[in-house]
């Protein structure tokens, strides 16, 4: 693979574009952006910008292309960009749009289309995982999880009003991006979800038109049972996730300096690193870490070049996406 195309240049195409050329400094990045001042930007990087994929595609002849624009508009994308007979990774959808044509087109044309879920790649996530189904199998007991997200939606970009880009939109808005990030984890180490309870409020003077905090109750198919506090209005970005069970006891804050399990014979928590090292971007979150994005883009590439399977599908997607439409429902 020599060259890549990225649509769209706001912060999320410039973070994939930094961090693909960053695992492999012989790629050729170009771009896509209808707005002159990204396209502006993105020349000032490195990125030969244009203002159309049909434009980008004859000058360029990239091998794959990245979806990094507002969620809402991937569809209509994705399928330009497949009939070009290119590969495809998105970034998370939030609604189904598409679907189906486009998985009926990528097979037609035969080639990838993958899905990003970034918490997938997160060490502490994968340990959770494991932990978790291994105490499942070896006592066949389920667990019990409880699971606060949130943060306070303006401080989500700051460099722009929250009510300019994708989380003002209802159908897009925080609550379901919060959703759509950590539901696909949830579901791939815990399993298919069966039964959903859900109380939901507006509770903050956002202008938004959706409700900015939830609580949701999950029954899992194997007996797990979870609960989601899930809001756009804490001061604080928070990620406090507890897993427990009869002799199973886990703690994550968010971050990978903040996982930990309980040892009963010392009656202390005990820290578990699941990172040598870990980089992050100063302007997010610290839950925000960039060693996922760049497992997600290593599993894209060793897609591409040696058949590896993706961890997340567009098929699984649809499957939470109507499970987020329950909840909101």
């Amino acid at each position: 693979m020599k060259t890549i195309l990225i649509v769209g240049l706001g912060s999320m195409g410039k973070r994939r574009a930094r961090l693909a050329k960053g695992m492999r400094p012989e790629l050729t990045i170009c771009g896509v952006d209808s707005a002159p001042a990204r396209r502006a930007e993105a020349e000032g990087l490195g990125i030969r910008a244009y203002a159309s994929i049909d434009e980008a595609v004859a000058a360029q002849t990239p091998d794959a292309a990245l979806v990094c624009t507002a969620p809402i508009t991937h569809a209509d994308i994705i399928t330009r960009l497949l009939q070009h007979g290119l590969p495809v990774f998105t970034e998370l959808n939030l609604v189904a749009d598409g679907y189906e044509r486009n998985l009926a087109l990528a097979k037609e044309k035969n080639v990838p289309l993958f899905l990003s879920s970034t918490m997938l790649y997160r060490g502490e996530t994968q340990y959770i995982k494991a932990q978790a189904q291994q105490f499942m199998a070896q006592t066949g007991k389920p667990v019990n999880y409880i699971y606060h997200i949130g943060q306070y939606l303006p401080d989500w970009h700051p460099w722009e009003n929250y009510k300019n880009f994708f989380v003002g939109d209802k159908r897009t808005g925080g609550v379901r991006e919060i959703f759509g990030i950590d539901l696909p984890w949830l579901w791939d180490a815990f399993g298919p979800v069966t039964g959903v309870h859900t109380e939901k409020d507006k509770i903050s003077a956002l202008e938004v038109d959706y409700p900015d905090s939830y609580f949701v109750t999950l029954r899992h198919q194997n007996g797990v049972k979870g609960l989601l506090a899930v809001d756009v209005v804490s001061p604080k970005a928070v990620r406090n996730f507890e897993c427990f069970g009869e002799g199973l006891h886990l703690f994550w804050e968010g971050n990978p300096k903040a996982l930990y399990r309980f040892d009963h014979a010392t009656g202390t928590k005990q820290a578990v690193n699941t990172y040598e090292t870990f980089e992050h971007d100063s302007r997010y979150s610290d839950n925000i870490v960039e060693n996922a994005y760049v497992d997600e883009l290593a599993n894209f590439f060793a897609v591409l070049e040696q058949g590896e399977a993706p961890r997340w599908s567009f098929e699984k997607d649809a499957e939470v996406l109507r499970l987020i439409d329950r909840i909101e429902g």
